[in-house]
């Protein structure tokens, strides 16, 4: 056999709302956007959200909203994808890599504590494959010295941490919808908040600043007040955008994903307890996680004792025809990244135990079956 690691869970329902847009013939930023906004923010349980087109851009104009002080830093967990670190050095601000959990890969608060300073103006905690940061803990102090929390959502689309929706915890929210994500458009993402002021902002700043989109134009000249007025084109830039906005094309996949979210995640949730149940004899490959299966998570993903014991396990995998992933490096490791001092003990002495499993909805029972008995054949061999 030969299984993918994913695969976005798509079919005619994505394909009549891409129709819909296609026979309207109006691809871009439009109305499906602001449709797919809305019904994400009523999901989601906030006031208001806007659309972009990855996470990436998500994170960059969450941080931006705030207009932190040049070269202020901001906390950001070590393991992480780069775009987390990035949304500070996007706005000339200072990364500042705080060591992780070793049960979470979430932020360690300990070590948040003693790397804050007082040019610390924010915190991006990150639900690291879909498990829950220690939000309860995270927001109250941040907020005690004076820092935003801007939460990284990138590997969640729902699920419930201690009563609250992951996404409404912090004054900020950024979700990537990329295709290996749980709610899949291909690329886009979204920035959702109670601070209804922060959105507004960013609304103009996707669309290079501009205070009225190509869509508002229009519908203004054709149906609204400036019909017959030879100036509805007009719109002004007070100051420098990005070109971030989604497209109606991208949002009509987004409602339909959206439509079968739940069954999505409860899909994850039943696939999760089968390979939990699969390989819980297994003591070289465990869970990497201490799993909530109330929760839909990212990744399934192993622990092995060692790198040395993870690239065999790798290669063991891909002889059975597996596919399998590494996305734990920590961030500071990257070339890039290592003129940003970090002292991250833990993320340096597990990262190279990770590996990430095939995992999707549409996954069977015979793919799934074959996954586990190679797990415990890898298990029974070392």
């Amino acid at each position: 056999m030969n299984i993918r690691l994913v695969r976005p869970y798509v079919g005619e329902e994505e394909l009549k709302k891409l129709q819909d847009v296609i026979n309207r013939s109006w691809l871009g930023r439009g109305p499906v956007c602001k449709q797919f906004e809305e019904k994400w923010s009523n999901y989601l349980g906030v006031k208001m959200s806007t659309s972009v087109n990855s996470g990436t851009a998500a994170l960059h104009l969450a941080v931006l909203a705030f207009k932190f002080p040049k070269k202020s830093k901001v906390i950001v967990p070590a393991m992480t994808f780069c775009s987390t670190a990035n949304a500070a050095i996007y706005n000339v601000l200072e990364p500042v890599f705080v060591d992780v959990n070793e049960n979470t890969l979430s932020l360690d608060i300990d070590d948040m504590k003693k790397k804050y300073t007082k040019d610390c103006v924010a915190v991006i905690p990150v639900h690291f494959g879909g498990h829950p940061a220690e939000m309860e803990k995270i927001v109250p102090w941040a907020h005690s010295k004076g820092m935003k929390v801007i939460s990284d959502c990138a590997h969640v689309s729902g699920g419930i941490y201690k009563g609250k929706k992951l996404g409404t915890w912090a004054d900020i929210s950024c979700f990537s919808f990329q295709e290996k994500k749980i709610l899949s458009t291909g690329d886009g993402g979204m920035i959702s908040s109670n601070f209804i002021e922060l959105i507004e902002y960013l609304q103009a700043i996707k669309e290079l600043g501009m205070t009225s989109d190509t869509y508002t134009r229009y519908h203004l000249e054709t149906q609204g007040t400036s019909k017959g007025n030879p100036l509805h084109w007009y719109y002004e830039i007070h100051e420098l955008g990005y070109k971030y906005n989604m497209s109606d094309l991208v949002a009509s996949v987004g409602l339909a994903q959206l439509e079968k979210i739940d069954y999505i995640n409860k899909n994850r949730i039943d696939t999760m307890a089968i390979y939990l149940d699969g390989i819980k004899n297994c003591r070289v490959a465990k869970p990497a996680f201490p799993y909530d299966l109330s929760l839909p998570y990212y990744d399934f993903m192993l622990k092995l004792k060692n790198k040395q014991m993870r690239d065999k396990f790798i290669l063991f995998m891909q002889g059975l025809g597996i596919s399998t992933g590494v996305h734990t490096m920590p961030v500071p490791l990257l070339p890039f990244y290592k003129k940003f001092s970090s002292n991250i003990p833990t993320a340096m002495k597990i990262w190279e135990r990770y590996v990430v499993l095939p995992f999707y909805v549409d996954m069977s029972n015979k793919e799934q079956s074959y996954v586990i008995e190679a797990i415990n054949m890898f298990d029974r061999k070392y």
